[in-house]
């Protein structure tokens, strides 16, 4: 089952939010409530069979529960490691990595072995977060049901917004009051309707109107309104997609951080990138990106912090295009965004030695106007249209004379 795709999802976070509702009006909407509910989703969303082998079947849900015990066996022994050395923590983001690693390497090796489940990318992120926040001494080993929350949180798991475990933790374990517990509930029913306006509406339009139509031709012309199309049609799906993700957060009390910031008016690929998809972006930026600069300055790797940077744009959004997966699209679309983000880093150093450069409203919009093209160029590789042949259009099927 994937969250809120359909109507019959909607049908069971009805019958979740209505005693969600009642037991908040009483202030009883707490994190045994949260705990319970998560509980009962997972067994929910995990019941279908995958075929570990050709004749083994397994359900979905053991592997989700053995992924959890993995994740709570590896931030245990690495907690409780007395000198967290270098090799110590690498061997901790490598086997915290493995799960996903084999879920993506095992089915290329074995077309028809199904391994891992829905949202494994995600909750891999967060399990990370969680063994940097103990190398750097911010956070005291989560305890067995705080990690299983913070991992598996349900309304999040299949596409987040990726959570930090410094934020969530206090969060769901607040035992908010009846005014409280108002707040949450109005924020939860504006991001509801705005996930409906987005992905039911503008985001079906879209998809119906133009996206459609415009894969069914192999033109130049189509392929340009493909990608404006697609861009358009991503944001509207994604985004409405977090606001269901995040209006049902507010519910149990979460108040799982915003992912995205009207986009398409970034003035500039790093502004764009403070913007869109917000919380992978700063995973990277935190996680890899800074944490990459800090290594070369401590050890003195390039002669100037230029090249660092550049190499760091290129670690993280390669590694970021690796994690979309290993078809060469993903990866050409993360080393494209890593040559943008080079690009400007060059262009702002560049205007800092010449303080003459004046930026008015005209430079502004073009501005604008130019970073929204290149990145809808950026995620027309990312959707992989480049030299695909056009969509063939079925003729629709007689009708049949049953009512449905």
């Amino acid at each position: 089952m994937i969250p809120y795709a359909d109507f019959t999802y909607f049908v069971l976070l009805l019958y979740i939010a209505v005693p969600t509702v009642i037991l908040g009006l009483f202030g009883r909407a707490g994190w045994r409530w949260a705990l319970l509910v998560t509980t009962m989703m997972l067994v929910v969303q995990y019941h279908d069979a995958l075929h570990l082998r050709k004749h083994f079947l397994v359900s979905e849900i053991w592997l989700v529960l053995a992924f959890a015990l993995w994740q709570w066996l590896l931030v245990r022994g690495f907690a409780a490691a007395r000198a967290r050395s270098g090799w110590l923590f690498y061997s901790a983001i490598g086997l915290s990595i493995l799960p996903l690693a084999l879920a993506k390497g095992i089915p290329l090796i074995s077309p028809k072995t199904q391994f891992g489940f829905l949202g494994i990318s995600y909750v891999t992120f967060r399990a990370l977060d969680i063994v940097f926040c103990l190398r750097d001494g911010v956070i005291a080993r989560p305890g067995g049901v705080d990690l299983f929350m913070f991992l598996f949180f349900f309304p999040t798991i299949s596409a987040g917004p990726i959570d930090r475990y410094r934020r969530f933790a206090p969060d769901w374990r607040k035992t908010r009051s009846r005014a409280e517990f108002l707040a949450d509930l109005d924020g939860a029913v504006q991001h509801f309707f705005r996930g409906l306006l987005y992905k039911f509406i503008i985001a079906a339009l879209i998809e119906q109107h133009w996206l459609g139509p415009a894969g069914h031709s192999g033109s130049l012309s189509a392929l340009v309104s493909y990608m404006y199309a697609y861009s358009f049609y991503l944001f509207f799906d994604f985004a409405g997609y977090s606001a269901f993700a995040i209006s049902i957060s507010y519910l149990f009390g979460v108040h799982t951080p915003e992912n995205f910031n009207r986009p398409f008016l970034a003035r500039n690929i790093r502004d764009f990138w403070n913007r869109w998809h917000i919380t992978l972006s700063f995973w990277f930026r935190d996680h890899v990106y800074m944490r990459f600069l800090l290594a070369a300055a401590r050890g003195r790797w390039f002669k100037s912090m230029h090249t660092a940077a550049i190499l760091g744009y290129f670690l993280a959004f390669g590694l970021m295009g690796l994690w979309h997966g290993v078809e060469p699209h993903y990866i050409i679309y993360g080393l494209y965004m890593a040559t943008l983000l080079s690009a400007f880093h060059i262009f702002s150093s560049w205007k800092k030695i010449h303080q003459h450069w004046r930026e008015g409203p005209l430079w502004h919009a073009l501005a604008i106007f130019i970073t929204f093209n290149a990145v809808c160029f950026g995620l027309l590789i990312f959707s992989g249209r480049i030299g695909a042949p056009p969509v063939v259009q079925h003729p629709p099927e007689k009708a049949s004379t049953t009512v449905l």
